[in-house]
């Protein structure tokens, strides 16, 4: 009994995985601009006053992916009508593929005195 519990939490997981392998980074980059979330959250993003930062280090997929179906704040929720979970899960993947910006110590011009 105890197997199977564990087992089955092994195949849940294992599979979010393998949908976020999945997932076309490319993709959701042309998306994140054709669907608008560059207006407020910018092109990389990098946030702004109308959006916040979502990368680099998004959100884990599920907790973004139930924000973007059914927020009540600002944002309009995009239900999958509207947007398709693959096309969300390749957004995330873009959003996981940002790099974070170099260590400011690592930038000649900002270390001057």
């Amino acid at each position: 009994m105890r197997w199977g519990l564990i087992a089955a939490v092994t195949v849940s997981t294992m599979a979010g995985v393998s949908v976020a392998r999945a997932a076309d980074a490319a993709h959701g980059k042309q998306l994140f601009i054709k669907v608008g979330c560059y207006e407020c959250h910018g092109t990389e993003g990098q946030g702004a006053i109308t959006g916040p930062k979502l990368a680099p280090d998004p959100l884990r997929y599920d907790g973004f992916a139930a924000f973007v179906r059914s927020t009540s704040q600002q944002m309009p929720p995009y239900p999958e009508k509207i947007l398709a979970d693959q096309d969300l899960a390749d957004i995330h993947a873009y959003l996981q593929s940002i790099a974070k910006p170099p260590d400011y110590k690592t930038i000649p011009i900002l270390n001057q005195r």
